[in-house]
């Protein structure tokens, strides 16, 4: 909420009228598609949205700005992209980066897509918050570089 305020104190100096409306949890995040208030609906003009990526592939992240992915009525607002933003080379780009192995090639058309979102502006990317993650010394588990840190947690096994 300090974050909204520090915009709306900059929107004002430049002569734009914001008003924050806080909605809780239960309402923002419910799937009741009756609701006006849900994430995915988007009847505002600009939003704070905080979306962290958990896992080290951005895949799953990204996948929120395709256009396949629009939330709308006739998908029952279930589409990832809440923004309604279209961009025919951001699809093209993601569909070969699917396909893509060679690391470094996948990785320029990833940067490629990111520089696409906050290029057109989509996205402005205001705050990142840290994603922090510890286990005890004697806690084994394995490491994915594809999905999140507790994609293996029924076989973590403590040392002893």
């Amino acid at each position: 909420q300090k974050t909204q305020a520090i915009v709306k104190q900059a929107c004002q100096k430049a002569g734009i009228d914001v008003e924050l409306k806080s909605v809780t949890s239960s309402v923002y995040f419910s799937s009741d598609v009756a609701n006006p208030d849900t994430y995915s609906k988007f009847y505002a003009d600009i939003q704070m949205f905080t979306t962290t990526m958990n896992e080290p592939d951005p895949t799953q992240f990204m996948r929120q700005f395709l256009s396949s992915e629009i939330a709308s009525k006739e998908n029952k607002w279930q589409g990832r992209n809440i923004t309604r933003w279209r961009n025919d080379e951001y699809d093209k780009a993601f569909a070969t980066a699917e396909g893509e192995l060679d690391p470094v090639k996948r990785a320029a058309l990833f940067i490629k897509m990111n520089d696409l979102v906050v290029g057109d502006p989509t996205v402005i990317p205001v705050v990142y918050r840290m994603r922090v993650s510890a286990v005890a010394q004697k806690l084994k588990t394995s490491l994915s570089a594809w999905d999140t840190d507790f994609w293996d947690l029924r076989n973590w096994y403590r040392e002893t």
